[in-house]
């Protein structure tokens, strides 16, 4: 027989939230961060360029925290200083809805972000663009969402108002970095299958521009949490039915890899600045 998780077992996620953050502070010496990351399919050299490493642990060693499940994404939580002096929290461990521990695990490192201290929370993802216009490779600012999941990671009466989830303030600074950037709104699918082009064109038609398996979830318990959330797509295909090619995931991270040196340099220029 094995133990619950702490996240199941536990009455209050809060409460295993302030144990990882804890746990984070004593591993890697800071006390408090000032700005989390969650690097997904694509971004992980971001974390190289961000700023100085102070430390890099392993994700299982922080309470809540298991290995990621999906090829693309790192498995650590580093704690990186930049030129001005501020402290970025970068998680490499992302839980995804899809791999069926519930929404406490996925937006775990979001709640332990917030414990840390973090006020401003970046997500990122790889995901597929239903604009024609767009290419793989294109990093794309996330305006708003639109959750397909039929989930929530709010419990009880609790009511978050959502109007500015994605903060219009931090994706003017991420524009003064990259004038080119375009936005859109990201339809997050429960997964882990891929969307048939049925559900593209249902997705298109409710005013989604973005289709994946994350994000969404995240960027509620992140507004909960009282953080500022700007979100980021790299645009790894175009979607079922956008697409004339069938969609593998083989195919995301080897546009993750190409796109790699260009959305991490554009990634830090934005964070220095956040």
């Amino acid at each position: 027989m094995t133990n619950a998780h702490p996240l199941e077992a536990a009455a209050s996620p809060f409460e295993v939230a302030r144990t990882a953050a804890s746990d984070i502070a004593r591993l890697t010496g800071v006390e408090r961060h000032d700005i989390a990351v969650t690097l997904g399919s694509g971004w992980g050299r971001a974390a190289e360029l961000i700023g100085e490493t102070v430390a890099e642990i392993p994700a299982t060693e922080v309470t809540g925290f298991s290995k990621p499940a999906l090829e693309g994404h790192v498995g650590t939580i580093r704690s990186l200083r930049t030129a001005g002096g501020r402290h970025v929290l970068v998680i490499g461990a992302r839980t995804h809805y899809y791999e069926g521990h519930g929404v406490r695990r996925v937006v775990h490192s979001v709640r332990t972000a917030a414990a840390t201290g973090a006020t401003t929370m970046v997500l990122t993802n790889g995901a597929g663009g239903i604009r024609e216009t767009w290419r793989a490779g294109q990093p794309v600012l996330i305006s708003d969402h639109i959750n397909l999941t039929a989930d929530s990671p709010l419990e009880g009466a609790t009511f978050i108002d959502l109007t500015d989830l994605y903060s219009a303030r931090l994706r003017e600074i991420a524009r003064s970095v990259d004038p080119s950037l375009d936005e859109g709104v990201y339809c997050q699918f429960r997964g882990p299958h891929y969307e048939t082009p049925a559900e593209v064109r249902m997705a298109r038609a409710i005013g989604g521009d973005i289709v994946g398996m994350s994000t969404a979830l995240e960027a509620i318990a992140a507004r909960e949490a009282g953080m500022e959330v700007l979100g980021f797509s790299l645009i790894t295909n175009l979607a079922a039915g956008i697409s004339p090619d069938p969609l593998s995931h083989e195919e995301v991270i080897d546009a993750g890899r190409q796109a790699e040196p260009v959305i991490s340099g554009l990634l830090a220029k934005v964070i220095e600045r956040l």
